[in-house]
Protein backbone atom coordinates (compact mmCIF):
# COMPACT_ATOMS: atom_id res chain seq x y z
CA UNK A 1 0.00 0.00 0.00
CA UNK A 2 1.13 3.63 -0.99
CA UNK A 3 0.12 7.18 -0.02
CA UNK A 4 -0.42 9.33 -2.80
CA UNK A 5 -0.40 13.01 -2.27
CA UNK A 6 -1.91 15.03 -4.79
CA UNK A 7 -3.55 18.37 -5.22
CA UNK A 8 -2.40 21.38 -7.13
CA UNK A 9 0.77 23.17 -7.41
CA UNK A 10 1.93 24.90 -4.21
CA UNK A 11 0.15 23.04 -1.46
CA UNK A 12 2.80 21.21 -0.15
CA UNK A 13 3.10 17.55 -1.73
CA UNK A 14 6.88 17.63 -1.52
CA UNK A 15 7.16 18.43 2.03
CA UNK A 16 4.50 17.04 3.53
CA UNK A 17 5.68 13.85 1.52
CA UNK A 18 9.21 13.96 2.73
CA UNK A 19 7.66 14.34 6.11
CA UNK A 20 5.07 11.49 6.01
CA UNK A 21 7.47 8.50 4.53
CA UNK A 22 10.16 9.69 7.03
CA UNK A 23 7.91 9.00 10.27
CA UNK A 24 6.26 6.05 8.11
CA UNK A 25 9.92 4.56 7.76
CA UNK A 26 8.65 4.35 4.20
CA UNK A 27 10.42 5.71 0.92
CA UNK A 28 9.30 8.86 -0.88
CA UNK A 29 8.79 9.40 -4.53
CA UNK A 30 7.98 12.41 -6.54
CA UNK A 31 6.64 11.73 -10.20
CA UNK A 32 8.17 14.98 -11.64
CA UNK A 33 11.47 14.15 -10.71
CA UNK A 34 10.75 11.11 -11.84
CA UNK A 35 10.31 12.33 -15.69
CA UNK A 36 12.86 14.48 -15.32
CA UNK A 37 15.65 12.04 -14.55
CA UNK A 38 13.70 10.14 -17.44
CA UNK A 39 13.41 12.79 -19.92
CA UNK A 40 16.64 14.59 -19.06
CA UNK A 41 14.98 18.20 -18.68
CA UNK A 42 13.15 20.04 -16.54
CA UNK A 43 9.56 20.32 -16.30
CA UNK A 44 9.02 23.87 -17.63
CA UNK A 45 12.11 22.81 -20.77
CA UNK A 46 9.50 19.23 -21.33
CA UNK A 47 6.08 21.58 -22.18
CA UNK A 48 8.15 24.22 -23.74
CA UNK A 49 10.03 21.69 -26.68
CA UNK A 50 7.28 18.95 -26.12
CA UNK A 51 4.14 20.29 -25.12
CA UNK A 52 2.10 19.33 -22.29
CA UNK A 53 0.39 16.29 -23.98
CA UNK A 54 3.95 14.56 -24.03
CA UNK A 55 4.57 15.87 -20.49
CA UNK A 56 1.56 14.18 -19.32
CA UNK A 57 2.26 11.03 -21.26
CA UNK A 58 5.17 10.92 -19.24
CA UNK A 59 3.26 11.64 -16.21
CA UNK A 60 0.69 8.35 -17.09
CA UNK A 61 4.13 6.34 -17.41
CA UNK A 62 5.19 8.11 -14.06
CA UNK A 63 2.02 6.71 -12.39
CA UNK A 64 2.26 3.31 -13.95
CA UNK A 65 5.42 2.70 -12.40
CA UNK A 66 4.77 3.53 -8.88
CA UNK A 67 2.16 2.06 -8.70
CA UNK A 68 3.80 -1.05 -8.92
CA UNK A 69 5.76 -0.45 -5.48
CA UNK A 70 4.59 -0.98 -2.08
CA UNK A 71 5.28 1.23 1.23
CA UNK A 72 5.92 4.61 -0.42
CA UNK A 73 4.41 8.17 0.48
CA UNK A 74 4.44 9.30 -3.68
CA UNK A 75 4.11 12.93 -4.71
CA UNK A 76 2.04 13.42 -7.77
CA UNK A 77 2.09 16.56 -10.05
CA UNK A 78 -0.94 18.50 -9.52
CA UNK A 79 -2.23 17.61 -12.81
CA UNK A 80 -2.00 13.67 -12.54
CA UNK A 81 -5.56 13.78 -11.87
CA UNK A 82 -6.82 14.70 -14.81
CA UNK A 83 -6.30 11.61 -16.94
CA UNK A 84 -8.80 9.11 -15.52
CA UNK A 85 -6.45 5.96 -15.97
CA UNK A 86 -3.77 7.84 -13.56
CA UNK A 87 -6.28 7.86 -11.01
CA UNK A 88 -7.60 4.02 -11.37
CA UNK A 89 -4.18 3.25 -10.69
CA UNK A 90 -3.15 5.27 -7.91
CA UNK A 91 -6.15 4.55 -6.10
CA UNK A 92 -5.64 0.37 -6.61
CA UNK A 93 -2.00 1.32 -5.04
CA UNK A 94 -3.11 3.10 -2.06
CA UNK A 95 -4.85 5.93 -0.19
CA UNK A 96 -5.12 9.28 -2.46
CA UNK A 97 -5.04 12.33 -0.09
CA UNK A 98 -5.59 15.75 -2.12
CA UNK A 99 -3.78 18.16 -0.32
CA UNK A 100 -5.44 21.48 -0.99
CA UNK A 101 -5.25 25.32 -0.29
CA UNK A 102 -6.63 29.04 -1.08
CA UNK A 103 -6.03 30.54 -4.70
CA UNK A 104 -4.16 33.10 -2.80
CA UNK A 105 -2.46 30.82 -0.38
CA UNK A 106 -1.20 29.06 -3.93
CA UNK A 107 -0.06 32.35 -5.08
CA UNK A 108 1.96 33.45 -2.58
CA UNK A 109 3.54 30.05 -2.27
CA UNK A 110 4.37 30.06 -5.89
CA UNK A 111 4.53 33.46 -7.33
CA UNK A 112 8.35 33.44 -7.18
CA UNK A 113 9.50 29.93 -8.53
CA UNK A 114 10.08 29.89 -12.37
CA UNK A 115 9.65 26.49 -12.67
CA UNK A 116 5.95 26.62 -13.12
CA UNK A 117 4.64 26.75 -16.96
CA UNK A 118 0.61 27.11 -16.17
CA UNK A 119 1.28 29.90 -14.22
CA UNK A 120 3.21 32.38 -16.62
CA UNK A 121 0.45 34.87 -16.98
CA UNK A 122 -0.61 38.31 -16.54
CA UNK A 123 -3.16 37.13 -13.96
CA UNK A 124 -1.71 34.44 -11.92
CA UNK A 125 -4.89 33.97 -9.55
CA UNK A 126 -7.04 34.46 -12.65
CA UNK A 127 -5.23 31.33 -13.57
CA UNK A 128 -5.31 29.43 -9.94
CA UNK A 129 -8.61 29.51 -10.16
CA UNK A 130 -9.51 28.48 -13.23
CA UNK A 131 -7.59 25.72 -13.13
CA UNK A 132 -8.76 24.81 -10.05
CA UNK A 133 -12.57 25.34 -11.04
CA UNK A 134 -11.55 22.76 -14.22
CA UNK A 135 -9.96 20.02 -11.66
CA UNK A 136 -12.65 19.93 -8.88
CA UNK A 137 -14.07 16.78 -10.05
CA UNK A 138 -11.03 15.35 -10.39
CA UNK A 139 -9.80 15.80 -6.97
CA UNK A 140 -13.14 14.86 -5.39
CA UNK A 141 -12.08 11.63 -6.52
CA UNK A 142 -9.48 11.11 -3.86
CA UNK A 143 -10.55 9.27 -0.15
CA UNK A 144 -10.07 12.41 1.62
CA UNK A 145 -8.54 15.89 1.28
CA UNK A 146 -6.85 17.79 4.11
CA UNK A 147 -6.34 22.23 3.78
CA UNK A 148 -3.25 23.19 4.02
CA UNK A 149 -3.83 27.21 3.28
CA UNK A 150 -2.82 27.85 7.65
CA UNK A 151 -0.92 24.39 8.30
CA UNK A 152 2.93 23.76 8.72
CA UNK A 153 3.86 20.55 6.88
CA UNK A 154 4.47 18.59 9.95
CA UNK A 155 0.68 19.94 10.83
CA UNK A 156 -0.54 18.78 7.55
CA UNK A 157 1.08 15.04 7.68
CA UNK A 158 -0.21 14.71 11.24
CA UNK A 159 -3.70 15.56 9.78
CA UNK A 160 -3.17 12.80 7.39
CA UNK A 161 -1.81 10.47 9.65
CA UNK A 162 -5.05 10.77 11.80
CA UNK A 163 -7.41 11.12 9.16
CA UNK A 164 -9.98 7.76 9.22
CA UNK A 165 -10.00 7.08 5.51
CA UNK A 166 -5.58 6.77 6.03
CA UNK A 167 -5.34 5.53 9.99
CA UNK A 168 -7.82 3.05 9.50
CA UNK A 169 -5.83 1.31 6.24
CA UNK A 170 -2.37 1.49 8.11
CA UNK A 171 -3.87 -0.40 10.70
CA UNK A 172 -5.01 -3.31 8.59
CA UNK A 173 -1.68 -3.15 6.82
Amino acid sequence: MNIVLTGFMGTGKSAVGKLLAARLGWQFIDTDEMIEKEVGMKIPEIFARRGEPAFRDAETEAVRLVSLLDKMVVSCGGGVVLRSENMDELEKSGIVVCLTASPETILARTKNNTDRPLLKTKDPLAKIKELLSARSGCYARCHCAIDTSTLSPAEVATAILSHPAVSARLLIQ
